[in-house]
């Protein structure tokens, strides 16, 4: 909010109304000296400023800056290398952003049920089968095997998804540790797109680790803040019903400026 100061002299007293826009208007008793009125009033950048122009206050954030050690670069490259090979379409960057390039090469080119088959299967080039199914045998869902996804996302995947903590959430009436927050996304933030978050991130990956592993997951993104939370043991809602299928995507979306 800005003051406005609005200089008045008066020489008779008498009850008027000072001259401001109807919203602000007020009542007063004119003095017979010169007094100042300090009236409240929005900037002018906000008061003309539409509600849409005020939404999504991510688009602005500085980027995150990643130092990615030698293992981060190693998984990078290889699940970038996946979706690539799953795809057939290559590319020649490098690093997190050429993992980034593929899946908007998966998003260009395929419709929404390829795009998730795409991920899918690139996700199964990239953990072998062998050793997933000795993990499902070894941790059938429960309790433990759920805290222990948690803990593994958190210490394994940081990479992928940027710094996340292990949360509690209820469980059958009962605290567990079995949630994953992300602070901030870095997938969702490099590519800056609501798409490629819901159609080569969550919908893939809930359906993967179902799959893969017994382990129902429902991944909550928040597009705000670009936050998101993993939640082992719980069922995700069906996409028509899932409040993130409905969020308009972000005006400075990555992939709509360089499709």
């Amino acid at each position: 909010m800005e003051a406005k100061l609005l200089p008045q002299t008066y020489r008779t007293p008498f009850i008027s109304t000072v001259l401001v826009p109807r919203r602000h208007r007020v009542r007063i008793i004119k003095p017979e000296t010169s007094c100042v009125v300090a009236v409240l009033a929005r900037p002018a950048e906000t008061r003309n400023a539409k509600p849409k122009q005020l939404e999504r206050k991510a688009e602005v954030v500085q980027k995150t800056v990643y130092n990615d050690g030698w293992f981060d670069q190693i998984a990078i490259n290889h699940l970038s290398q996946s979706v690539q090979d799953a795809t057939g379409i290559k590319n020649n960057k490098g690093g997190y952003e050429g993992m980034v390039e593929a899946a908007k090469a998966v998003l260009r080119n395929f419709d929404q049920a390829q795009q998730r088959a795409i991920v899918i299967q690139a996700l199964e080039r990239a953990f072998p089968r062998p050793i997933l199914t000795m993990v499902r045998a070894v941790l059938p869902e429960s309790k433990l095997a759920r805290e222990f996804f948690a803990v593994f996302t958190t210490i394994f995947f940081a990479w992928l998804v940027g710094p996340c903590e292990v949360r509690e959430s209820e469980v059958n009436g009962k605290t567990e540790k079995n949630v994953v927050h992300i602070k901030k996304c870095r997938f969702l933030e490099e590519s800056n797109c609501v798409g490629m978050c819901t159609n080569l991130c969550k919908m893939p990956s809930q359906t993967f680790i179902k799959d893969s592993l017994g382990m129902p997951v429902n991944m909550v993104p928040n597009f705000d803040d670009m936050s998101c939370e993993m939640i082992f043991g719980q069922e995700p809602l069906a996409s028509s019903d899932d409040p993130a299928f409905k969020q308009p995507c972000y005006k400075l979306c990555n992939y709509s400026t360089t499709s």
